[in-house]
């Protein structure tokens, strides 16, 4: 996420909330996760929202879109997510050329005993980096929409499971236009939040700078420190623990108000759907668990309005030539829309 939440929530070093008290059914699982911030910090600078944002995706079973200028840490960030969390990666780096089979395997002759045998892709992973995923084709693009909405890959009639916890991290460059496809309304539907990645303020670039010139190697992160500090039963505990957060009829109510909102907002030819409102009411759940409180606030929800609404809009043509953004749509209907008390 790029946002923080209202300023009454004042947030720790690790994302929860300063007064925050985790029960003691909880403490293992909330402790773990948030303590990644920490961990992925030995690596990437000034990108703590981000990382935030992929430990809710995760928690939430969805998938994220990284968008920013090329040299902001998106690959990097990816690579120490999933370092510090113990789950294997894989990398597919998206080009015109790329087909279909390349993502998902295929069917492979075997001449020793004259049968086909089928042959994983990259998909097959725990955590799929999706590099520069609109510099494919859209037949190539589509070849992830199954993986990512069902969890399974279907190969000549036939299914096969992906592993489990699975997501997708695509990066796209959002000022490069000239020999890309972008992605289209439906796929980005799938993604349960659209994180952008800014450039770092001038402190952060020093950090960054420093550790170089201290000897810092992007390509091994052991060397910079990082540790496995979470795992996939972590995050299988913490799902259980989600599911028990409270949500109550007001702020259901608001999360449906903002939605029917961006319908009707004259800046917007398609509005959020109701999978948005869906994924805004997950997303706000997350964050609360780790907030430490077993309920939503709609301060949960502001936070959470940006990364998981920006991509599921689209502007009018003469909206945009005058400027507006999502961004700004989705901020406008936050403040126009009254929360409850």
């Amino acid at each position: 996420m790029t946002e923080q939440p209202a300023a009454s929530t004042t947030l720790t070093k690790t994302g929860a909330p300063a007064d925050a008290a985790p029960g003691p059914a909880e403490v293992d699982a909330r402790t773990a996760l948030t303590a990644l911030r920490d961990e992925i910090g030995k690596a990437v600078v000034g990108q703590d929202a981000a990382v935030t944002g992929l430990v809710v995706a995760l928690l939430c079973g969805g998938h994220v879109l990284l968008e920013g200028v090329p040299g902001v840490a998106k690959t990097l960030l990816v690579r120490t997510l999933s370092t510090a969390l113990s789950l294997q990666t894989k990398r597919i780096q998206f080009t015109p050329d790329l087909m279909p089979g390349d993502v998902t395997g295929s069917l492979v002759y075997d001449a020793r005993t004259a049968e086909f045998s089928f042959q994983p892709g990259p998909v097959f992973t725990n955590l799929l980096l999706a590099d520069e995923i609109n510099r494919t084709p859209p037949k190539t693009q589509a070849s992830l929409l199954e993986a990512m909405e069902e969890r399974q890959v279907t190969v000549d009639g036939e299914p096969r499971p992906l592993p489990e916890p699975f997501l997708v991290a695509a990066t796209q460059n959002p000022v490069e236009y000239e020999g890309t496809y972008p992605l289209p309304e439906a796929q980005l539907d799938r993604f349960l939040l659209k994180l952008v990645l800014p450039l770092p303020n001038r402190d952060q670039e020093y950090q960054v700078l420093a550790r170089h010139a201290a000897g810092f190697d992007p390509r091994d992160l052991a060397a910079a420190g990082v540790r496995p500090v979470a795992g996939p039963a972590h995050l299988a505990a913490a799902r259980e623990e989600i599911a028990k957060v409270t949500v109550a009829p007001e702020v259901l109510a608001y999360i449906v108000d903002l939605c029917r909102a961006t319908r009707q907002s004259p800046s917007l030819s398609i509005g959020v759907s109701p999978r948005g409102a869906t994924a805004l009411l997950g997303t706000s759940r997350a964050w609360a668990w780790l907030a430490g409180r077993d309920y939503v606030t709609p301060d949960d929800v502001k936070a959470l309005a940006l990364p998981t609404l920006r991509h599921r809009i689209q502007l009018r043509a003469e909206a945009e030539m005058e400027g507006t953004t999502a961004d700004s749509v989705i901020q406008a209907v936050l403040s126009q829309t009254p929360a409850p008390r």
